[in-house]
């Protein structure tokens, strides 16, 4: 399916060591604020209260959600548990308030609001918890990684491996650096969405990958600069559909979706966007400086021994 086809061949990798240049510069600027300002963890690695309350009838977050407020509170999460009548709230750390006032204050200012509200479970979850959440969760990235080269590496070779890897730890990066910049709150959600993001960019790789190959068969005189320029160019009605179709969808839950879904899908709009990116610039310009070339991927055909036909 093709929205429209472009008959003259992009140029892309005429700009590739430029657009690398801003690529290395951005990435470095992130690691560099990762390293200095940190992240803005939340209650999930940090520890805090967590609280579950009920309602009669079906629960107003919204509502809810000021009458934390009102106490405070800025670092906090509500959202429906299992039943729309049924909420939990996840409070932070006060050094002033222990566990028991901080929940005893937020059922007041609750039932304030709405009397039928009931207690049903409180429980303090401490930092070791979110430390072990933390290492899981970078374990899990190294695993993802480690896997995709794999694949990468059996799929194609070893050159494509290396550079679909860099391409993914780019996205990767910048998305936490943006993070770090602006210090939005970072947390399991938004760590499922830099995995997805990880997926979701070797996907356009593999796509680019298997073009490559592809016309390597088909186009034998072009040079090898020559054949990547065509096989991205190829595929970018194909981009424009998927690319544009995931967007609105992230953008739904970006502007629909309340407090709970909003940093995910803001993880997911900064990986879409640079994966893109990565997959035209970054891993197709650093394949092609690897050496990658038609012998890496199209296996020459071996002629048969005329005498041994004969016997």
């Amino acid at each position: 399916m093709e929205f429209f086809r472009i008959r003259r061949t992009i140029p892309f990798m005429r700009h590739a060591l430029v657009l690398n240049l801003i690529s290395l510069i951005t990435f470095a600027l992130a690691v560099f604020f990762i390293a200095t300002r940190g992240f803005h963890l939340s209650i999930e690695f940090t520890g805090g209260t967590v609280m579950e309350v009920h309602y009669s009838q079906g629960a107003q977050i919204d509502k809810v959600r000021e009458a934390v407020a009102s106490l405070g509170y800025s670092d906090f999460q509500v959202q429906n548990f299992g039943t729309s009548q049924d909420v939990m709230i996840r409070l932070p750390v006060r050094e002033d308030l222990g566990s028991a006032a901080q929940s005893e204050s937020v059922l007041e200012a609750l039932k304030a609001q709405s009397p039928d509200v009931e207690l049903r479970r409180v429980e303090f979850v401490g930092p070791q918890v979110g430390q072990e959440l933390v290492t899981n969760g970078l374990l899990a990235l190294l695993f993802v990684v480690v896997g995709i080269m794999i694949y990468l590496g059996l799929r194609f070779e070893w050159k494509f491996a290396v550079a679909g890897v860099v391409a993914n730890l780019h996205d990767v990066v910048i998305i936490l650096g943006f993070f770090a910049l602006f210090q939005w709150e970072f947390s399991l959600a938004v760590l499922a969405g830099v995995l997805a993001v990880l997926g979701y960019s070797v996907n356009e790789s593999v796509v680019i990958m298997d073009r490559i190959r592809e016309n390597f068969r088909k186009q034998r005189t072009s040079s090898v600069q020559e054949v990547i320029n065509s096989s991205i160019t190829q595929t970018i009605s194909r981009t424009i559909i998927t690319h544009g179709s995931t967007q609105m969808m992230v953008l739904s839950m970006f502007f629909f979706g309340g407090p709970t879904l909003h940093n995910f899908s803001l993880a997911l709009t900064i990986g879409i966007w640079f994966g893109i990116y990565s997959s035209v610039f970054v891993a197709a310009a650093i394949a092609m400086w690897l050496g990658v070339k038609r012998e890496d991927l199209v296996k020459p055909v071996k002629k048969e021994d005329p005498a041994a036909e004969i016997m």
